[in-house]
């Protein structure tokens, strides 16, 4: 599997596209905005840039690509405002892996630009918008060319699946059945991918340049632990089931691996350390429920079931890879059995992720 082509979210408008379904992402990047309003805010006040580079890596598609920039350049022309200083313009790149839906993004964007117009009103620096498809396990800008980098729930995605895996057997992630190997295979992939990350974004910033990261986590030490597995593994049981009816091949499941590695703050602490480019100003850990939809109110029916609002999110999330291994026509009803077990394992359990977010300095 040939991650940098197949790994994206859903594009379009449609039902289980990722604009539709991304709430729960909206949630943490609201949660974890008071780091991100801080970073900028002090990036900001250091040196009255008379413009800013914003890169958003991983910006994917839908409304919570607008959202965030439109949050950070709120901050900053709230703080100009105040101190009585010029607006700066601003150049924001919003990055994603080439299967991002772009054309969905660029055809809202007029929308999205009058919008900020009128939300900030006059004075306001112009804003350009570039798209920029590409890894970002590998350079993507200038040399010193940006001046804040953000990135939320992305950077636990790697540029590969693990080498070694094969012992990893009916199990689609690492899992409490998984071997030791297995376990340590995904760990070196991710010190791998996340150390040349860090590189390559302290050669594209500006000293002083700041950034904020948010990946899907883990408190536990133990990287097969429930808290960032247990929603794979219940994937993995709708495979399983399917695999034992003869709806798909014992071999394509027993090769089929997802990419990606969910960190304890440890471990993000440990390559940020270890790579040296950047000195951490805060390291957090925050926790948001699976079913996004709990605490909202006038809901539809089908909306009520937290089953069926984890299961579309997950295929928003999911259902590329899964299409470009097993083929599109078992997507609706592994989907549908995924619907099943985690309706019936929210009945009996409170389910969250944790989310770790660290805020980075260039000095």
């Amino acid at each position: 599997m040939e991650v940098v082509q197949v790994l994206h979210m859903n594009g379009g408008v449609g039902e289980t596209s990722y604009a539709k379904n991304s709430l729960l992402q909206q949630k943490v990047i609201t949660m974890t905005k008071p780091i991100t309003e801080e970073a900028i805010t002090k990036l900001y006040c250091s040196k009255y840039p008379e413009e800013i580079a914003i890169a958003d890596l991983g910006c994917s598609s839908g409304p919570n690509t607008f959202f965030l920039v439109s949050e950070l350049l709120k901050v900053v022309d709230s703080v100009r405002q105040k101190i009585g200083q010029k607006s700066p313009e601003y150049q924001v790149f919003l990055n994603d892996l080439p299967g991002n839906d772009f054309n969905t993004i660029f055809r809202s964007l007029s929308i999205f630009q009058n919008k900020l117009r009128k939300q900030l009103g006059p004075g306001n620096g112009p804003c350009f918008f570039t798209g920029v498809p590409g890894s970002f396990y590998g350079r993507l800008f200038r040399k010193n060319s940006l001046h804040f980098v953000h990135s939320s729930y992305s950077l636990h995605w790697l540029s590969q699946v693990p080498q070694g895996l094969e012992s990893n057997k009916r199990n689609i992630y690492m899992a409490s059945t998984s071997p030791p190997d297995v376990l340590k295979a995904y760990y070196v992939q991710f010190q791998k991918d996340f150390s040349l990350f860090l590189k390559c974004r302290s050669e594209e910033l500006v000293d002083g340049g700041r950034m904020v990261l948010t990946l899907i986590g883990r408190r536990s030490d133990d990287p097969s632990s429930k808290e960032c597995c247990y929603f794979w593994e219940l994937l993995a049981m709708a495979l399983i089931d399917m695999l034992v009816e003869g709806l798909i091949e014992e071999e394509k499941l027993n090769s089929f691996n997802i990419p990606m590695y969910t960190p304890s703050p440890a471990e993000v602490k440990y390559e940020v350390v270890k790579e040296g480019s950047f000195n951490i100003d805060r390291l957090e850990v925050t926790e948001v429920t699976w079913n996004a939809y709990l605490d909202e109110t006038d809901l539809s029916d089908a909306f009520k079931d937290g089953g069926y609002n984890v299961a579309k999110c997950m295929r928003a999330v999911a259902e590329p890879l899964l299409a470009s291994y097993f083929g599109e026509e078992i997507l609706d009803e592994v989907f549908r059995r995924y619907r099943e077990i985690i309706s019936d394992r929210l009945s009996k359990e409170k389910n969250e992720f944790v989310n770790v977010t660290v805020s980075l300095i260039k000095p």
